[in-house]
């Protein structure tokens, strides 16, 4: 009838919205940091296939990505180690901050069940990735004098509360990226992963 069709031709429509409608920063990066990780793949020597993707595979690619990293990690034998705020240059190596690295793994370990992988064989949710976060994270904290706290799970707001809640800050809390959670730095760009960084692997 005509009324159905008009019906029909209103779901259409906003189907098609639905799909011009742009994506939202974290879904940007999720995409951005999924198709990063599958050149990855693909540049690997010999190329290695998501299916065989394992653990240890997202732990080289963590490792291979610090050559990047703009956060001065200092070592045990450097006078500022433990100083959060160094008064001189020093020599020590820069890696990816560890906020960047867990919000990564965030993003790719839901990414990759998004694209019909098993949570039960997600590589980025692997014990060894878990520990080697929380191993980076230490180390990270007693080089540089900071403390990492967890964030507690806030409450969500009555709806008569929340009317009068007001944004503060950037958005998604960016004012803290480099150190909670923000993009992984490749190149001069801290927001996300540059496809041109990734160079083939011996």
């Amino acid at each position: 009838s005509r009324r159905r069709r008009g019906i029909h031709g209103e779901q259409l429509h906003q189907q098609r919205l639905l799909l011009i409608r742009p994506l939202s920063r974290y879904e940007s990066q999720k995409r951005r940091d999924w198709n990063t990780f599958g050149q990855y793949l693909r540049n690997h020597r010999p190329p290695l296939a998501l299916s065989r993707c394992s653990g240890a595979h997202v732990l080289e690619f963590l490792r291979y990505l610090d050559q990047f990293g703009k956060t001065k990690v200092h070592t045990p034998n450097c006078p500022f180690f433990g100083h959060p705020h160094p008064p001189a240059p020093c020599p020590c190596p820069l890696k990816q901050a560890w906020g960047s690295l867990d919000a990564l793994i965030g993003r790719l370990r839901a990414a990759f069940e998004e694209n019909g992988g098993l949570p039960e064989t997600n590589p980025f949710g692997a014990r060894a990735v878990r520990l080697y976060l929380r191993e980076v994270r230490d180390e990270q904290s007693k080089a540089r004098g900071i403390t990492y706290e967890k964030k507690k799970r806030k409450k969500p707001p009555s709806s008569s509360s929340a009317a009068n809640l007001a944004p503060v800050g950037g958005v998604n809390g960016n004012k803290l990226a480099a150190d909670r959670g923000g993009g992984v730095v490749v190149g001069n760009n801290p927001h996300h992963l540059d496809f041109s960084a990734l160079r083939e692997l011996a």
